[in-house]
Parts: C-alpha cells; structure tokens; sequence
C-alpha cells in the first residue's frame, strides 16, 4: 500500500536524521513513521497519540503496512509515551500550536536528557517555541518555510547546543531571516496585510491598540526590506 504523504509532512520527513530512533509526538495515523521506516531512514519509531481515536487509527496503518516491529504505537499523553529503554535520539511534534508543543516539552523535560533533535512544527506561535528552545539548551541548525494547500507552516529543528536569539530572530526565525526566500516574503507580506487591514478598524482614538499595531507592521515591513 503506497503512502502518500503532505507536502508538510514530506518536507519534515527529509529533516529526520539518518538512523534516528524517533518519536512522533501526536502520530494521529502514524504517517511520518510508516514513510521513514519504509525508506529505509530510520530503524525505530515510536508513535504516541493521546487521542483514542486516532490511535486506533495509527495501530491499524502500522499492521497494513506490516511493521508492528518497527513501528510501536501508544496512547499516551505528550512524552509520557516515552520510555529509557526506547532510546530515543530524536523527537517530533507537528501540526499543533505553538503553546501547546511548549507545553508537552516543559511537562517532559526530565525526558529529554537522551533526546538529541527536536523537530518541530507549529501552526501558530513560532516565537514561543523558539523561545522555549533557547532557554533549554537546543540550538536551532535548521529551519523551513513552505506553503500547503494555501497555508504558511514553519518548521524548527534544534540539536543539543546553546544559543541566543534577539527578539526579531525569535520572532522570524535566525535561519529564516538569513535566507529570506520567496515564500518567507510572501507569507509576511501576507501578514502584514492582515495588520493593515485591522488597523484600519481600529478606532483613532484607541491610541493603545493602533501603536502595538502599527509596531508590529513596522517590524515585518524592516526585516522584508
């Protein structure tokens, strides 16, 4: 059975060291570990969905496609499906907000002492996770803007290294920023509009309001220059 793959997800499948043992935090149908370990990328995975629905989902993909020695499959919640004896080196969390992913790192901290890459996708909230790595010890090596099916995502993979970020890295990204491509600039071009376009609701007379706008558009507008 051919697994086809998102653009989204192909692209975070290329991200995935070589002989990594993974897991892939909120799985939902085991996709990106079926597609890696059937490309011969990775040896292990490990696939935790906290949702029981999907979980059922992933079990069932994973025995379609005959790698229940590959591939295992747990209902848990974040990084409590991980365990020591899993060895895992390399972590992803994709397709969820940004606080969220924040969350499930900070409630799993004590497991990452043997996590060396974290890969990871939000949909909203870049600056927090960026923010979130930087104070725990991951530096970012690696960083992907694309567009699927008419919607922006960014993707942040970290290794295990210090580093500091000022605040318009955190908020654009340090890798991003240096290669500025086509899509970078579209998908902040189309930002912008969206914050012109609020701003020009906004009352004179919320003065507050209108400055923080204005601030934010300010900023897009420097680094699109």
């Amino acid at each position: 059975m051919e697994l086809q793959l998102s653009y989204r997800l192909e692209t975070i499948a290329t991200l995935v060291p070589d002989g990594a043992r993974l897991l892939d935090v909120g799985s939902d149908h085991a996709y990106l570990p079926i597609a890696l370990i059937e490309a011969e990328k990775i040896a292990f995975a490990l696939a935790g969905e906290v949702v029981k629905g999907p979980y059922e989902s992933a079990v069932s993909n994973v025995c379609d496609h005959k790698l229940q020695s590959q591939i295992t499959v747990r209902l848990a919640n974040g990084l409590e499906a991980l365990e020591s004896s899993d060895q895992i080196d390399c972590i992803t969390i994709c397709g969820m907000g940004g606080r969220l992913i924040v969350e499930i790192l900070e409630k799993g901290k004590d497991k990452l002492a043997d996590v060396d890459c974290l890969i990871l996708q939000p949909n909203n909230r870049e600056d927090d996770v960026r923010a979130w790595l930087v104070e725990n010890g991951f530096a970012i090596d690696k960083e992907v803007v694309l567009k699927d099916k008419g919607k922006f995502y960014e993707i942040i993979r970290a290794q295990k290294g210090e580093m500091s970020l000022s605040e318009g890295e955190l908020r654009f990204g340090p890798c991003l920023m240096k290669e500025s491509s086509a899509i970078f600039t579209e998908k902040w071009q189309v930002e912008c509009a969206k914050l012109e376009k609020a701003l020009s609701r906004v009352p004179l007379d919320k003065a507050k309001e209108r400055a923080q706008l204005i601030e934010k558009i300010e900023r897009i507008k420097e680094v699109l220059k």
